[in-house]
């Protein structure tokens, strides 16, 4: 396909051009596809400053070992860096070290892959101690890899102890010795951030509300939809990985019923290995919550394969043991961005799904309507005996569930109330040294 132009751009601007190596699509479908992940990477790139004054996707017969692309491709590359005076040049690809490297050489400019353009909107975007903690580990084992370079500086040696000394470790060796000490700092806090999470997830366990997390790909809406729902202000912008960080609310059903939002990352493809860790505060919210939300954005072209690609990652997690094998029946299918194809009437909703748009509110009453149903669904009915004497017990079960009758003794209160099945699970551990509770059908 031809590199196109977009034109003239400010002289102060950081000209870049992104590049997309695809394998030469046999379907329409593919070049679809192709054309739907490139400008998932100009949108990238964009979210993070540069200015896109070049983009194309190139067709590969076969991948090079020294540079990926052909000559030929790459002869024609170099001559539209040289026209447009492009500055960085993204290939949306997982680069080798000696690919970068040899690129670097033959464009004249530098060269950076989809993984180390992740890295820097994770690091110009995470805002709590881990998720700070996490990308700058991620850089450091990303940049471990990298010094391979024929620098100067590099090739210099540190002299060792008195004149007659060896001739020392060369630069690469100190920097490979520096960001290794780093990195084993860096694990260490974390662990230490990880066990304070942990004492803070067990505090919160305690709280009488059920827990629901968003999930989605990038920029499905996500952030648009936790504000319109609890009226908090997370920032929200039509740009890929505006929020990064777990954010969580309260908010009132309209049962009455109280739950905690969740906000998290959005999921993108081919995550970069170096910052799946990076996600691990939000897979364990999601992993924690009572009911997930998986946020699409209809509009977008490329809407299936994003929603395979989130539900590859929750697959994985379960495969991994982080979440449930049952995870399905959690989730509420929420479509996302109807105003942009005519409204919620125009779509016609998925089993289990429920059609919205965060930006106008039409849906929302729908989808809180659905969290209180399948959280209704998700209570058993039980009934317990308490002594009068014991009001603390009785108000717990009235602010984690669902009191469908009482009737009052002399000695003893009798009440059937419908609890959470993690609900039910701590009542009935906490009070451990009671007779077990009889169980009654919901009928």
């Amino acid at each position: 396909m031809p590199i196109s132009s977009d034109g003239p751009v400010s002289q102060s601007a950081t000209r870049a051009a992104v590049i997309l190596p695809w394998e030469r699509p046999d379907r329409q479908e593919e070049v679809r596809a192709a054309e739907a992940r490139l400008e998932e990477a100009v949108g990238l790139a964009a979210s993070i400053g540069l200015v896109i004054v070049r983009k194309a996707v190139l067709l590969l017969r076969a991948r090079r070992p020294a540079t990926l692309l052909g000559s030929g491709q790459v002869e024609s590359l170099r001559a539209a860096v040289q026209e447009d005076r492009v500055a960085v040049v993204v290939v949306d690809s997982r680069l080798t070290p000696v690919q970068q490297r040899n690129l670097e050489r033959a464009l004249g400019c530098k060269v950076i892959d989809r993984t180390a353009l992740i890295l820097d909107i994770f690091g110009e975007r995470a805002a709590t101690k881990e998720g700070a903690l996490q990308v700058e580990l991620a850089h450091l084992e990303y940049q471990r890899s990298r010094l391979v370079r024929t620098w100067t500086h590099l090739e210099r040696q540190r002299g060792g102890f008195g004149f007659l000394g060896g001739p020392g470790e060369t630069q690469i060796e100190a920097d490979r010795r520096m960001i290794g000490d780093r990195i084993v700092r860096l694990k260490r806090e974390l662990e230490q951030v990880r066990r304070t999470r942990g004492l803070h997830r067990a505090a919160r366990r305690r709280v009488p509300f059920p827990v629901v997390a968003l999930v989605g790909y990038t920029n499905a809406g996500k952030s648009t939809l936790f504000n319109a729902l609890t009226g908090a202000a997370v920032y929200a912008q039509d740009q890929l990985f505006a929020t990064l960080d777990p954010t969580m609310r309260g908010l009132r059903l309209p049962s009455g019923r109280r739950i905690i939002l969740s906000d998290t990352v959005g999921f993108i493809s081919d995550l970069p290995t170096e910052l799946i860790a990076a996600f691990r505060a939000t897979l364990e919210e999601v992993a924690e919550a009572d009911i997930i939300l998986h946020v699409r954005d209809i509009s977008h072209p490329d809407s299936a394969a994003q929603r395979a690609d989130v539900e590859d990652v929750l697959e994985g997690m379960a495969k991994g043991g982080t979440i449930e094998e049952d995870w399905r029946r959690r989730v509420i299918e929420v479509q996302n961005k109807a105003d942009l194809i005519g409204g919620p009437a125009a779509v016609p909703p998925r089993e289990g799904g429920v059609v919205i748009s965060a930006m106008t509110g039409d849906g929302l009453p729908d989808l809180l309507a659905a969290i209180d149903s399948r959280l209704t669904e998700a209570m058993e009915t039980v009934r317990y005996t308490i002594p009068v004497r014991d009001g603390a017990t009785l108000a717990w079960l009235y602010a984690h569930g669902e009191v469908t009758s009482r009737r009052d003794g002399e000695q003893d209160i009798v009440v059937t109330v419908r609890l959470l099945p993690a609900d039910r699970a701590r009542f009935e551990t906490q009070s451990g040294e009671r007779d077990p509770p009889a169980r009654e059908s919901a009928g």
